[in-house]
């Protein structure tokens, strides 16, 4: 019996090749897209899962109450971690952890006569206990304990030593300032952690060199901690909720709270709303989850709507059937088993399909993702894929072939009911009305990512680079500013503490003439050298820049607009400001510039002058179209003054784009997935199109036998699908609204939802379906009358 339907079912996909053939195209292209965003998001969930110790990890967070507002974030205090696991017994270990050197930029290394850069942190002495990164080489419990010390990367130690064996115990010079001895050799961290690193240094050293982290009033590190196994985290955290009170007072206008966050969340879940965490990259987990699921409903409706467009021509069969004793229930088992057989072919071409594409698909997202085909849970997943999909594609075509009337189909008179007709248009609908809405989000998401690449920031990124202050340039950087004056192409140089785009340090110790005692304002806080204004081409609105004419300029301040509003102050200029316990004068005001993304408000600046601040970036501002020779002659500079240290350097713009490649890569997700779903619903349409031409062929007939021209007979069937997609685009407009809407408020800048941008979706839409119907409508109206009326 079951070889019987098979049979049938193949020689029934065999007479209709061209509609077999377009069925399993269009169900293949959407199981592929499913299967690549579902890959996607399955490697989004799978990061940081593998840790052993996971349902006990947790990172503090912190909560800031001030100036009437509720702020959030994970930097800490330096000696927390190690605090809290000395005074709370339910923390198991504990430990810091912070960049070695600034976000973004690698570090120095040389051993055995080999230098390169690689990327590095401090970390607490317990962070090999808690996390499950496999020592080759060392303890667990000592790698990171003494001052000195480094644990390396196994690719690390194969690079400097051949291999982790001979790399234990063994010299590497970090910055060529201090030598550290190698410990231990962990494996190579792997792609599905959030933490990439190379190399890690102990905290000893962190707390060695940086004597700002015993005070409680500073925060910057991170701190993880591991509970016991017979913990409550609720009660630890309500534990912990007052724990810096331990070490300074209380303040009437500031309040701080610890929380915590199960780790394995982190990645996931990392924005924060009004002091809670609130979502992250979780928003775009669960976007896309919605859109491969709805790039499948769409293929399955594309199925329901092409079978049934091939009802017409299969209705005597059922007819025959029915009148030879064929029982609608072995109808209904046949129609689901061709719905099945077609789904496999679809699945199998899938698979080939997204075989291709998974190198351009990785190329694009960043991701080392590949077909789990050794894993028995992906093949268990695809048949039941396979299974849903064919029930639910096959289902509709099945119940309606199956219950056809076999006297009136065998008589010609086939009809359907009004209620077949509606449901037949409204998957339709539903189809265009899913793929409006990703167009009008693929329009959207393109108009904020140009919108932030073409944002005035309040300086101007192009011809400027950075170049990371390391080795003799820390010494040295006064003789390389004179140095690099004299080189061709370069027009201004100057330094800061971080980089343009991230000056995440803030302070609350800031007070002036008239500050209200009760009311604590954070201040993102910024140490610069001389030139910096005229660098970075800030516009003054007030004063001057930091310059060398003015030996006062050593302890005076600049402030941006938004400081100086928050401040109150009516004539800033000349004011007295106390900074850490230090004074000066305000020589400047600079109108509000953006230092960090645009997903943040711009906060209150306060700059200093420093130059000789040991660590940073030097600003180098090169003339237009000179920038090649400032380059080349800046790297024979610093060959001759650092020798030691690989020439390196980064462009303003391409800093500035790597805060926004999350956007970026979605924004071209939007592209593909879009343009997809609406060529799979063109599928459908053309369906429905080849189902109603077929349906209406006498009418046809009659009409252009009673005079009407193929012009007139195409526009109105081509004017009733029209109809369909007006529903669709009424429907679509006020959903893709709220969605975009929703979308944009995560920015703090953003584009508008300008109507053009809906109509344009619109009107594109329309044309594309007039196109896919136009064929159908035009072929039908072409027809010889003669041959749809000789049976009547």
């Amino acid at each position: 019996m079951i070889r019987n339907y098979f049979k049938t079912a193949w020689r029934s996909l065999w007479r209709n090749k061209k509609m077999s053939g377009i069925n399993i195209f269009g169900l293949g292209l959407g199981i592929t897209c499913s299967l690549l965003i579902l890959l996607w998001v399955r490697d989004e969930r799978a990061v940081d899962a593998f840790h052993v110790n996971g349902p006990r990890l947790y990172q503090v967070y912190e909560r800031n109450f001030f100036d009437g507002k509720i702020t959030a974030g994970y930097a800490t205090q330096g000696l927390l971690a190690e605090e809290l696991k000395k005074k709370i017994p339910e923390i198991e270990y504990a430990g810091g952890m912070e960049y070695v050197s600034q976000p973004g930029t690698k570090s120095t290394v040389e051993a055995n006569n080999k230098i390169t850069r690689m990327n590095g942190f401090f970390a607490g002495s317990d962070f090999f206990r808690m996390f499950s990164y496999p020592l080759l080489q060392g303890d667990a419990a000592t790698a990171l304990t003494a001052p000195n010390t480094v644990a390396i990367s196994r690719d690390m130690a194969d690079y400097f030593f051949g291999s982790a064996e001979k790399a234990i115990g063994r010299s590497i010079r970090f910055e060529n300032q201090q030598t550290l001895q190698v410990t231990a050799v962990f494996s190579n961290i792997p792609a599905h952690s959030s933490q990439q690193f190379d190399f890690l240094r102990s905290w000893p050293d962190f707390v060695k060199e940086n004597d700002w982290v015993n005070n409680w009033g500073n925060e910057s590190p991170s701190s993880f901690i591991q509970l016991r196994a017979d913990a409550d985290p609720v009660k630890v955290e309500e534990k912990i909720k007052d724990f810096i009170y331990l070490y300074t007072a209380r303040a009437p206008s500031f309040r701080v709270e610890l929380a915590l966050q199960p780790y394995s969340l982190r990645y996931l879940y990392s924005s924060f709303k009004n002091g809670y965490i609130d979502g992250g990259r979780i928003e775009y987990v669960r976007l896309f989850t919605v859109v491969a699921i709805f790039i499948l409903l769409i293929a399955c409706i594309n199925f329901m709507n092409l079978a049934t467009a091939q009802s017409a021509r299969r209705a005597k069969e059922v007819g025959l059937r029915k009148v030879v004793g064929a029982a609608r229930s072995s109808l209904i088992i046949q129609f689901i088993g061709e719905a099945l057989l077609l789904t496999a072919f679809s699945i199998l071409f899938a698979l080939a399909l997204t075989g291709l594409f998974l190198p351009v698909f990785n190329s694009l997202t960043g991701k080392q993702l590949s077909l789990p085909i050794s894993e028995p849970r992906f093949w268990i997943s695809l048949l039941g894929l396979l299974t849903i999909t064919g029930l639910v594609a096959g289902s509709y075509p099945a119940l309606f072939l199956s219950s056809l009337n076999p006297v009136k189909v065998l008589k010609g008179s086939l009809k359907f009911s009004w209620s077949a007709a509606f449901f037949r248009k409204g998957l339709v609908v539903f189809q265009f009305a899913l793929s409006l809405i990703l167009m009008v989000g693929m329009m959207i998401v393109n108009r904020q990512v140009q919108y932030i690449r073409t944002k005035n920031l309040g300086y101007d990124r192009e011809n400027l680079l950075y170049i990371p202050i390391e080795g003799e340039l820390i010494t040295k950087y006064t003789l390389f500013k004179e140095e690099a004056g004299k080189t061709a192409g370069i027009l201004n140089i100057s330094k800061m503490r971080n980089s343009p785009t991230v000056i995440e340090h803030h302070t609350g110790d800031i007070h002036w003439p008239g500050k209200d005692p009760n009311v604590v304002i954070s201040f993102a806080d910024g140490v610069v050298g001389y030139d910096y204004v005229k660098t970075m081409k800030l516009q003054l609105k007030e004063g001057r820049d930091f310059s060398t004419d003015f030996p006062t300029d050593s302890v005076g301040f600049l402030l941006n607009e938004t400081a100086v509003g928050r401040m109150g102050l009516q004539n800033p200029l000349g004011q007295t400001i106390t900074w850490g316990g230090h004074s000066g004068k305000v020589i400047g005001i600079v109108k509000d510039f953006h230092f960090n993304s645009l997903h943040q408000a711009i906060d209150p600046l306060i700059l200093r002058l420093d130059e000789n601040w040991p660590w940073g970036t030097i600003l180098v501002r090169t003339r237009t179209a000179q920038t090649r020779e400032a380059i080349a002659g800046l790297e024979k500079l610093c060959k001759q003054l650092n020798p030691k240290f690989p020439f390196t350097y980064q462009f303003s713009d391409l800093e500035f784009a790597r805060l926004y490649k999350s956007e970026t890569v979605i924004g071209q997700l939007s592209n593909y997935f879009a343009f997809l779903a609406i060529f799979i619903s063109c599928l459908g349409l053309f369906g429905l199109a080849t189902f109603t031409a077929a349906q209406r062929t006498k009418e046809i007939g009659v009409r252009k036998v009673l005079g009407a021209s193929t012009p007139a007979i195409a526009v109105q069937l081509s004017g009733d699908f029209l109809k369909i997609v007006m529903i669709a685009i009424l429907l679509a407009f006020p959903l893709s609204w709220l969605i975009m809407h929703k979308w944009l408020e995560q920015f703090a800048y953003k584009t508008d939802l300008v109507w053009w941008v809906f109509a344009l979706a619109g009107f594109a839409t329309l044309g594309i379906a007039l196109l896919t119907v136009s064929y159908q409508s035009i072929k039908a109206a072409l027809a010889n009358p003669v041959k749809s009326l000789r049976m009547e």
